[in-house]
């Protein structure tokens, strides 16, 4: 009765939005379906709160490393002669803080080059590289959680690729600036750069450059900031809306800062620092919300009105345990290449949480092993004789008892425990001869 009133209170609206799977739709109503249901899914993550305090602890992260951060990249560009590069780069991020973008540049400039690597020590220098380690895994944590990943990268991993992200991309980046700048700037192309039509295709050229740029620096942090695999075109959906955004706000805030001659009225010098502040949590927060846009468009299974993982049922958590030792059983026996978590969430159509949880319950109790690799794959842990069936049941109902309440901590009468005992011997009866052998193998057809 319950149900029946509340499906009456819904609204035609809702229905058509959220009735049904966008999987079963044609693909007219799918593609107007989807981005309704992501744009609400959006709004929900954002008043959640949970996008927007990652946002602000990113902020409070950038300012420590900030400094540092540039200082290493303005060492490795002088070492290859591109430094000159920096300050407009950073004048150019900074432009939207109105007229004061220069004195804020100039300030952070400032103490870059006040930074003697010589005068901090060991210590000092281990602090340094330290800080804007941090703001890297911060940054990998983050987009971790929006993709619905728990485990990090391993230590080897991480530290190569930090290392590589920072020694090479600001010289790969700068340098690709230069030479667009140059180009533009060549005196050889003045005299025609002077003539109308052609110097403002030019212009027109270069801000759309500029805007490629952008969208291709959120699609690279999206299809490789994850810990698992992200399809191109889902990191280019992303990175594409996320560039987009950063114009758009890049303006708005711009104009904001223009009009609001409050803010110097009330903070004096320090309003500068305070637009600097906001702007760099909307940088983070359309960071992040692009990186959502594109762990939506690879899990469209995500795009449903509940916040947080879905659970599922008893029996659902049985059947999708036999699924995968299933197909990683029959994998192995046909000597293909092994199962990773995020393959098989795309093989069943299911979110990766809920996979990974019965993965890890069927891996503690000895019934799949976990290889060395990153992500890491999952193989059976010993003959495919061996497994019994009625051992993968048992493990899967009592997951999450060692963390947990357990049987022996709720007392039930006689009557309950007869009950009980009687459904596990039933199961055991009916599986206890099966194992993984007798799934994966074919059966001979009947005569």
């Amino acid at each position: 009765m319950v149900t029946e009133k509340r499906a009456n209170l819904r609204s035609p609206v809702h229905d058509a939005i959220w009735g049904g799977q966008l999987a079963a739709m044609p693909a007219w109503k799918a593609s107007m379906i989807t981005p309704a249901r992501l744009a609400l899914v959006l709004m929900r993550d954002l008043a959640h709160g949970q996008l927007t305090l990652r946002a602000m602890g990113l902020v409070y992260t950038t300012l420590l490393s900030l400094v540092p951060l540039l200082a290493l990249s303005f060492s490795v560009l002088k070492a290859f002669g591109v430094h000159n590069q920096i300050d407009p780069i950073l004048l150019n991020f900074l432009a939207p803080l109105g007229e004061k973008s220069a004195d804020a540049s100039k300030w952070v400039i400032g103490f870059i080059e006040n930074l003697n690597v010589k005068v901090l020590g060991s210590i000092g220098l281990a602090l340094l590289i330290y800080t804007v380690v941090s703001l890297m895994r911060k940054i990998e944590e983050s987009v971790n959680f929006i993709w619905h990943v728990a485990q990090l990268r391993s230590f080897t991993r991480r530290f190569s690729g930090y290392l590589s992200l920072l020694l090479i991309g600001p010289v790969l980046i700068f340098s690709a600036l230069g030479i667009i700048s140059t180009i533009l700037t060549a005196a050889q192309l003045r005299p025609l750069l002077a003539w109308e039509p052609v110097g403002g295709t030019v212009y027109a050229l270069g801000q759309a450059i500029s805007v490629f740029f952008v969208i291709g620096v959120f699609a690279f942090a999206y299809y490789f900031g994850p810990n698992t695999r992200v399809r191109p075109t889902a990191a280019l959906s992303g990175g594409i809306a996320a560039g987009l955004l950063w114009q758009a706000a890049s303006w708005a805030f711009a104009e904001f800062a223009r009009i609001s001659t409050q803010f110097a009225a009330i903070y004096s010098s320090f309003a500068i620092f305070l637009l600097f502040l906001i702007w760099l949590y909307l940088n983070w927060l359309i960071l992040l919300l692009g990186a959502s846009i594109a762990f939506y468009t690879q899990h469209p299974e995500y795009l449903v009105l509940q916040q947080g993982e879905p659970r599922l049922s008893n029996r659902m958590r049985e059947r999708v345990a036999l699924m995968l030792i299933y197909l990683v059983g029959k994998t192995y026996q046909d000597g293909g290449r092994a199962w990773a978590c995020s393959d098989l969430a795309q093989r069943l159509g299911l979110p990766v949480y809920p996979l990974q949880t019965a993965l890890d319950a069927l891996e503690r109790e000895g019934l799949l092993a976990r290889t060395a690799g990153d992500p890491p794959a999952y193989l059976p842990s010993r003959d495919l004789g061996s497994i019994r069936l009625d051992e993968l049941l048992q493990a899967v109902r009592a997951a999450g008892e060692e963390q947990h309440l357990g049987p022996d901590a709720l007392a039930v009468p006689d009557e309950i425990e007869s009950v009980l005992a009687r459904v596990n011997l039933a199961i055991d009866e009916q599986v206890r001869d099966l194992t993984l052998r007798d799934l994966v193998t074919p059966r001979p057809p009947s005569p």
